[in-house]
């Protein structure tokens, strides 16, 4: 799911509109490069967390231990299986969110001044309409994803589909149109991601600025963001194991559950299950996985977006200076 950065290390002054608009629009384009380009990178990490999440009995490992079991039972290609859908999947919902985030913020502040809870909302606002337009993508991508896997849990159904196309025509026709939107319910769930990790950088950035009589330099910022976002990550993940579980839908349920895959109910049955099976500790199955995935992507984008602006506002000759710290 796309989720709304944050970018205060570099902002644009003294433009005119139409330059100004140019420029927003290059930035747009840097965020879609460096979120592929960090996907595709650290993509062995999400085949490591989500194998975690979707297959309960397989033993909780290091990441390298588990991407090193499944290349050797699957194949050197195994960890980026999957590859494309979701390559495809993550530049729909960039496009979705930012055009939605653009427009809804174009409608409300109507030439006003923003502030980051303003940007926050419409930050929620604009991840509800992501959640509820893209989700097919994203169940359809997680199958394909996981397609051919070596499941430890043999309640899991194997699944035989052709490609994205075969996909979505296999899930209508067999599951109903209704199971394109499994998982619905934890993902506008975690669209309130952005609003902890906010809540607790501000935290932060109180306590750090304390008796300090300046503005914090990017990299303070760039840490501050990271340590955040790693602990609303950590606080939300039984939702994301959850919501990968749902949009998996290839595992044995009670019959009285499987109508309710994207209700309450439905989200507390899994919760409640995996803690009777493995305790608490089989909620954050693949953790591990993810906070390294985070970290990196963080870091990655940090020293690659100075690089793609520059070169980019330079080739399109558009004027633009750093922020001050």
């Amino acid at each position: 799911m796309a989720e709304h950065k944050d970018n205060s290390v570099t902002k644009i002054y003294g433009q005119e509109p139409g330059e100004k608009k140019k420029s927003n629009d290059l930035q747009l384009q840097h965020d879609y490069k460096g979120s592929v380009t960090a996907m595709t990178v650290f993509f062995p990490l999400d085949t490591a967390r989500l194998r975690l999440q979707v297959d309960d009995k397989r033993k909780t490992k290091s990441s390298p231990a588990i991407l090193s079991e499944i290349i050797k039972e699957e194949g050197l290609l195994a960890p980026y299986r999957g590859w494309f859908p979701v390559i495809c999947s993550l530049c729909c919902s960039n496009f979705v969110y930012f055009y939605c985030f653009h427009s809804l913020k174009a409608t409300w502040l109507q030439g006003q001044r923003s502030t980051p809870g303003r940007d926050l909302i419409i930050g929620i606002a604009a991840g509800v309409v992501n959640v509820l337009v893209t989700t097919p993508l994203w169940v359809v991508n997680t199958r394909l994803k996981l397609q051919g896997a070596k499941f430890r849990n043999e309640d899991i159904q194997p699944t035989h589909y052709k490609g994205i196309t075969d996909a979505f025509v296999q899930i209508m026709q067999q599951e109903g149109v209704g199971a394109l939107w499994n998982g619905t319910f934890p993902s506008l769930l975690l669209v309130l991601n952005p609003a902890v990790q906010f809540m607790i950088y501000e935290g932060l950035k109180r306590q750090l600025m304390r008796g300090v009589h300046r503005e914090l330099s990017s990299v303070e910022v760039f840490l501050i963001g990271a340590i955040a976002k790693a602990i609303a990550t950590t606080i939300t993940y039984p939702l994301q194991t959850v919501q990968s579980v749902l949009r998996f839908g290839q595992h044995g349920q009670p019959a009285d559950q499987s109508r309710l895959r994207n209700s309450l109910r439905s989200v507390m049955y899994l919760l409640t299950n995996r803690v009777r099976k493995w305790g608490v500790l089989g909620l954050f199955k693949g953790l591990e996985a993810k906070l390294l995935q985070t970290v990196l992507t963080a870091a990655l984008m940090f020293l690659l977006y100075e690089k793609i602006a520059n070169t980019t506002f330079r080739v399109m000759g558009v004027k633009r200076t750093m922020a001050s710290h």
